[in-house]
């Protein structure tokens, strides 16, 4: 897929992976519809795109709103008048076991994390048909191939990334549209940080986990985005980004059910 003069739709384009992917992809001269919850920080994100003289739009909003979701693709048709690439990067964590986990917090995970993967897709696939070349690129995670304990919920939201992709990918072969899906390892983004834990948890048990989730997070944004980038130009139906994620993958495919004896601490991460 040719980046240059495409328009591409990024969630979740306010920090992180987001907002290294924008960067990038104006550096290689594609137009972007970003979209974020936090106006401040797409707004900063739009600013640096704009530096690379392409066509930026900021849509500021929450892709767990469906209805919102649904009068998206009008507005960035207004701007720019067709949509080549969409890619939904949007996310959030939730720490602690099955029974820790609050339903309320559950449903909010599901509802950012696939639903809204969903949601775009359903928006924009009509779009995309349209266009000679496109592709969606769905962001799924390591902890969609691999299922540690004490992630139920992100596992669960992450896995269904993936198996959505995988068979909307069989259902569109033959036409225009191709389908991403990623698996992102450890990136040294603010994600796996800023994410819920359970109530009650105490302060000490918090501190103890957040350093434990920093020693994993490694590969700079930038980096992660320029092998995203690198997988759409090759039409590459999975990319996985990281020497961790690589390895957990072989290791499931190996062993899928016992390769969590061969890594003690993967369940405490």
């Amino acid at each position: 897929m040719d980046i240059r003069e495409c328009v591409a739709v990024l969630t979740g384009a306010g920090s992180g992976i987001g907002r290294a992917l924008a960067q990038a992809l104006a550096e290689q001269g594609c137009h972007l519809a970003l979209v974020d919850i936090d106006p401040a920080r797409l707004q900063e994100t739009a600013e640096q795109a704009r530096h690379q003289g392409v066509v930026v739009s900021e849509h500021p909003l929450d892709v767990a709103d469906r209805q919102v979701v649904a009068a998206l693709p009008e507005q960035v048709l207004a701007r720019h008048g067709r949509v080549d690439l969409l890619i939904n990067n949007a996310g959030v964590a939730l720490g602690g076991t099955f029974e820790q986990v609050t339903v309320e917090n559950f449903d909010w995970l599901m509802a950012i994390n696939f639903d809204a993967v969903v949601c775009m897709t359903r928006a924009f696939l009509p779009l995309l048909r349209q266009r000679p070349v496109a592709r969606i690129v769905n962001l799924s995670s390591l902890f969609g191939l691999v299922t540690p304990a004490g992630q139920t919920a992100y596992c669960a939201s992450k896995f269904a990334v993936r198996g959505f992709s995988n068979a909307l990918r069989l259902e569109l072969r033959g036409g225009p549209v191709g389908v991403t899906v990623v698996h992102p390892g450890g990136i040294a983004t603010a994600i796996a940080t800023s994410a819920r834990v359970p109530e009650g948890l105490c302060e000490a048990e918090r501190e103890q986990r957040m350093r434990r989730t920093e020693k994993l997070l490694r590969m700079p944004p930038a980096k992660a985005a320029q092998i995203i980038l690198d997988g759409i130009r090759r039409d590459r139906e999975r990319v996985i980004v990281g020497k961790d994620a690589l390895i957990l993958s072989w290791l499931e495919r190996l062993m899928p059910v016992n390769y969590w004896r061969l890594l003690p601490g993967i369940d405490k991460a």
